[in-house]
């Protein structure tokens, strides 16, 4: 008997893989799914970075979701276990700004990079590297900023109650540099007629007066021209306008500052039923596509000549010249009378040694972008480079929304470096401002995201999406151009945070399946990897990564999607469609669409074939993808899930009554303008949290791809679901949060009276009272994906009654 024993403790072990290998894992549930991902799928490592020594880097983390919160983690480089920072150290840290998250200052080093300032709950404080002590240099209760080092190091120039100030770093001693004033300049009032003829009159009959006034008004311009560098700062009265950034050149003479009107104020409501108090609570939210905009204006303030003038940003060619498209067709042609556009000033921007200062300036239509060097003395700008798009400016480094673009100067305080989309991709450039000579340092089909100069000033670093847009690696590069190295080496998206020493990379790297966790990396070794997040409920179901392909769309462009093929079809397909309209969805990293990922998974269980595409419009692809649906959202983007269709039609042979499409946000506005203007490509959708009327949306976003209502109504009138809510045929789901701040509420109130006038059937309204246009709770989530499985299975399943072609 001991042969059989034996053989069967040699064959159990593979008995046991084998039962593993083939068992089905537990069918997904949209209850398991939609529950706390903290405690499901697990909280992943989020906002890393390095001590100033580079010895150990910290992060927030939340393992297992075992914490009400994240919690702040730290591992020293050599290490590989994470272990949680105690309370007196986590107090500590979180006075230094590289927090992410918890402090938005920024820390700036002096030119050796021995030392850092920053601001701290309006406070500044100074950080010694070589020492590793930290000096706190303000205690106030007025709010310090923006702190820079002067040039030679000795002193800090910081802003307070929009004022300039100086301390020395040696003496403590403080200066005010600015003596700027909120309201008017007091004046003497006007002497009234009499007063005038008697005044005029002691003038012209005694030598005496006329001497005196003679002689003080001399010694006034004497003292404008003998003025000190530590005299009082000269008095500007800034009126109602408001002040922003304000800055001195590195020499100490100019100060620059923006001032701005105050925006019209159009802001909407948003109630909020489910409070506290029991009583239904108004939410002021942003105002409606085309509120006029505030007039800014750049100063530049001489200390040296006591004086303060304007910089006219209007003399810049071009300022006027740019006519929209609809309204060059009707024959309209630039008139240079006419300010018709605002333009906006951000910076300057000095050279370290102050011999230069360049300014960036944007249209409020954003069609036009200039970047141009500034004159101080004469306040007259000689433009660098000129960015002109019919539709709208933007792209990775180059600010939409109102972020900060990429820009600064190279070492040699002579070339500004910058990116533009130029070629159609995002890359990087420099410009010699003293040349103009323009030249650009990366390109290719590909984009560059958030470019870094290392501490020498020798190396460039940054990420991109160069040999595949479905990917993100960190590459290295020469600061004049040239060959890129890649440092990153794991298939997906890596996030990198580099250390001090510009070697050691912290990677927060993630997979389509895998959710981001961190790992140690230097150039030429293997990731070592410090963070497990996923539970192991969540790791044991095998999720699937599904195939990134291409398909024709009907004007030959190439389409990305993402496609899930089930194992047993059922005959029917999904189509999701993700929000934003410029994001990217269809790539190898972790999605920020997980949950609908996870739901994907369920759905191709059940038999479904699942497409995600990245229309016309998606991040990732350049600036013609970007800008295809100017003047007509709907149109190109809509059309690619119109060709999405017909491609599931002729690969799988699923006809257009057994294909649903659902999406969130823009994704729920492409599902309405799917049902209503292209129904006999659909069988069912669902519309969630989605823009019904353009012209109802806010400014920043819908201007620069549409223009305003009152210039191009047209564009409107063909954009918006509401309008073609007619075309409605088939069941159609829309769900809303009540209290949605972004895309209001009132939009599907406005749309679910326009299907009631119309007679429509077959649609249905789900609301979430406490939810904003994000959802939070697992409760809506579970209720709202629910609605939507139930519609799937309804419309498009196989017990839906629509007939699978013969033969499939």
């Amino acid at each position: 008997m001991r042969f059989p024993v034996i053989l069967l403790a040699f064959l159990l072990p593979a008995l046991v893989c084998v039962i593993q290998a083939t068992a089905q894992p537990v069918p997904l549930t949209v209850e398991q799914i939609m529950q706390d991902p903290a405690s499901w799928v697990g909280d992943s490592p989020s906002s890393p970075w390095w001590s100033e020594d580079g010895t150990t880097l910290y992060f927030w983390w939340n393992p297992q979701g075992r914490f009400p919160a994240d919690s702040l983690y730290r591992v020293t480089r050599e290490g590989n276990t994470p272990e949680q920072v105690p309370p007196d150290e986590r107090r500590r840290v979180l006075r230094d700004p590289r927090f992410d998250g918890w402090h938005h200052g920024e820390h700036v080093y002096d030119a050796a990079f021995r030392r850092k300032v920053y601001e701290h709950d309006g406070d500044l404080f100074l950080y010694d590297r070589q020492r590793r002590t930290r000096t706190r240099l303000t205690d106030t209760r007025e709010q310090e900023s923006d702190p820079r080092f002067t040039p030679d190091g000795t002193g800090v120039v910081f802003v307070r109650d929009d004022n300039l100030f100086l301390l020395d770093l040696a003496t403590g001693a403080l200066r005010q540099l600015t003596d700027l004033r909120k309201g008017k300049a007091p004046k003497d009032a006007d002497p009234d007629a009499q007063d005038a003829f008697l005044r005029a009159q002691q003038l012209h009959l005694f030598d005496y007066l006329r001497k005196q006034k003679e002689e003080r008004e001399a010694r006034e311009k004497a003292r404008e021209r003998d003025r000190r560098a530590d005299d009082p700062p000269p008095t500007f009265y800034l009126g109602d306008r408001n002040l922003s950034q304000l800055r001195l050149d590195p020499t100490g003479r100019f100060v620059t500052f923006v001032l701005s009107d105050e925006a019209p104020r159009k802001p909407t409501l948003v109630q909020n039923y489910v409070t506290e108090s029991g009583y239904a609570e108004d939410l002021t939210a942003r105002a409606k596509v085309g509120v006029p905009g505030a007039r800014a204006e750049l100063y530049v303030q001489d200390l040296a000549r006591d004086t303060t003038y304007a910089v006219d940003l209007y003399r810049l060619p071009g300022a006027y010249d740019v006519v929209p498209a609809h309204r060059r067709d009707e024959g309209v042609q630039p008139d240079s009378s006419k300010k018709e556009r605002l333009l906006y000033a951000y910076g300057p921007y000095w050279s370290g040694d102050g011999r230069y200062a360049v300014v960036e300036v944007r249209t409020r239509d954003n069609k036009d972008r200039w970047i141009a060097r500034l004159d101080p003395e004469t306040a007259t700008l000689a433009v660098l480079d000129r960015q002109t798009d019919e539709a709208w400016i933007a792209g990775p480094g180059i600010s939409w929304f109102g972020g900060r673009s990429t820009l600064g100067w190279l070492p040699d305080n002579r070339r500004f470096f910058f990116q533009s989309e130029r070629t159609g991709y995002s890359h990087l450039y420099t410009v010699d401002v003293a040349t103009g000579e323009v030249r650009q340092l990366t390109d290719g089909p590909f984009e560059v995201f958030d470019p870094m100069l290392s501490r020498d000033g020798r190396t460039w670093f940054f990420t991109s999406s160069e040999g595949s847009p479905f990917e993100r690696h960190f590459y290295r590069m020469p600061v004049d151009g040239g060959p890129r190295t890649r440092l990153t080496t794991m298939e997906g998206f890596n996030e990198v945070a580099l250390a001090p020493d510009e070697r050691r990379m912290a990677n927060r790297y993630s997979f389509t399946n895998r959710p981001p966790d961190l790992f140690f990396q230097t150039p030429g070794d293997a990731p070592r990897r410090l963070t497990h997040s996923p539970t192991e409920a969540w790791a044991a179901y095998p999720w699937r990564t599904g195939e990134i392909i291409r398909f024709e769309a009907s004007d030959g462009a190439a389409v990305p999607a993402q496609l899930f093929v089930p194992e047993a079809p059922n005959g029917g397909a999904v189509l999701f469609v993700h929000g934003a309209g410029y994001l990217q969805n269809v790539h190898k990293g972790w999605s920020s669409y997980f949950r609908e990922y996870m739901f994907h998974n369920l759905l191709v269980e059940r038999g479904y074939y699942v497409m995600n595409v990245d229309y016309r419009a998606s991040a990732g692809y350049g600036r013609d993808w970007r800008t295809a649906i100017y003047r007509h959202m709907g149109g190109r983007d809509l059309q690619d899930y119109v060709d999405a269709a017909r491609y599931l039609g002729q690969a799988y042979g699923i006809p257009p009554e057994r294909i649903f499409i659902y999406g969130g946000s823009y994704g729920g506005f492409i599902t309405l303008m799917a049902l209503f203007t292209e129904p006999e490509h659909f069988g069912g959708g669902a519309a969630l949290r989605a823009v019904t009327d353009w012209a109802h949306y806010n400014h920043t976003y819908t201007s620069n791809i549409l223009n305003t209502p009152v210039e191009d109504s047209l564009a409107y009138a063909r954009s918006s679901p509401i309008y073609f809510a007619e075309g409605l045929e088939d069941p159609l789901l829309i769900a809303h949060g009540m209290v949605d701040t972004n895309v209001q509420f009132q939009d599907v109130v406005r749309l679910a009276q326009r299907l009631i006038e119309l007679g429509k059937e077959g649609w249905e309204m789900a609301v979430y009272p406490v939810e904003n246009h994000g959802f939070t709770e697992p409760a809506s989530w579970t209720d709202e994906y629910r609605r939507i499985l139930k519609y799937i299975e309804a419309t498009v399943g196989p017990r839906s009654g629509v007939p699978v072609p013969a033969g499939e």
